[in-house]
């Protein structure tokens, strides 16, 4: 009888102490990103959230898909990779509630050439690739509109399409390749236009060796800001807001810009 009085005892002590004990999770951020340039911003932030008692771990991650399907189903805290529209259009697809806990960076799209040089030099029929997922590929048609080699229909806005393409002077062949798919395919194409994380991660940098990019006061550079997301509800937690102060911080500001070159654009 005393021998099982002991260990009610110690079962009920052990259970008191697991109860009173720290939850080891607790202090972890868990934040899926792309591999270049967020997974590099959030190594930078990381001694910052260190001093706050945070513990930083990164999942990374080289599609536009998984990060946010990891993130709804509770596999992250927060994930680091897309745009506005790019979620608003994830959520509709897939039916998630993903938001934005705040912007970031700008990552300005740039057409990049392959096989000709310039955009003067492109020839009738010449073969152009563009990101396949809506909002990327409206973005990249509105870019080649921008650098005069083709018309968009005004009305189709960031939902267009090559079949929103009014006008083609030079029978572009316009190609639909995943994002990160993009910059391997210069060499089969004359030109690619490439979202800034995918150029980065090649070597390219938008500032210096694209034909053209978007500029840092356009429309884009404030539509496609890249954000921390979160599952709704989520915004105003702990973690979210001591990841977003970490990220939005002078120290983060002055080593993306120190970093990137202009690749990248603090948008905080």
């Amino acid at each position: 009888m005393k021998k099982t009085i002991g260990l009610a005892l110690a079962l009920l002590l052990t259970l008191s102490l697991a109860a009173c004990a720290k939850d080891p999770d607790e202090r972890i951020i868990t934040v899926g990103a792309s591999v270049t340039p967020h997974a590099e911003i959030l190594e930078a932030a990381r001694p910052l959230l260190e001093k706050e008692g945070w513990e930083l771990k990164i999942v990374e991650f080289t599609d536009y898909v998984q990060p946010n399907t990891s993130l709804d189903s509770g596999d992250l805290d927060a994930n680091y990779f897309q745009h506005v529209p790019y979620l608003d259009d994830f959520n509709a697809e897939y039916g998630t509630t993903i938001v934005s806990a705040g912007g970031i960076h700008y990552e300005p799209l740039g057409i990049y050439p392959g096989k000709t040089a310039s955009l003067d030099e492109l020839k009738d029929g010449a073969q152009v690739a563009v990101p396949n997922d809506t909002t990327n590929e409206a973005r990249a048609l509105l870019l080649l509109e921008a650098a005069g080699l083709i018309d968009v229909d005004e009305a189709a806005g960031l939902t267009a399409t090559v079949n929103n393409i009014v006008s083609n002077p030079k029978n572009l062949d316009i190609i639909e390749i995943e994002a990160a798919q993009l910059a391997r395919s210069l060499q089969d194409v004359d030109i690619a236009v490439i979202n800034g994380n995918y150029a980065i991660q090649a070597g390219l940098n938008a500032a210096t060796d694209a034909l053209a990019f978007e500029a840092a006061d356009s429309l884009a550079a404030d539509t496609f800001v890249n954000i921390i997301a979160v599952r709704k509800g989520d915004e105003n937690s702990e973690k979210t807001k001591a990841l977003v102060n970490a990220l939005q911080s002078e120290t983060i500001k002055q080593f993306i810009d120190k970093t990137y070159q202009g690749a990248v654009l603090p948008k905080f």
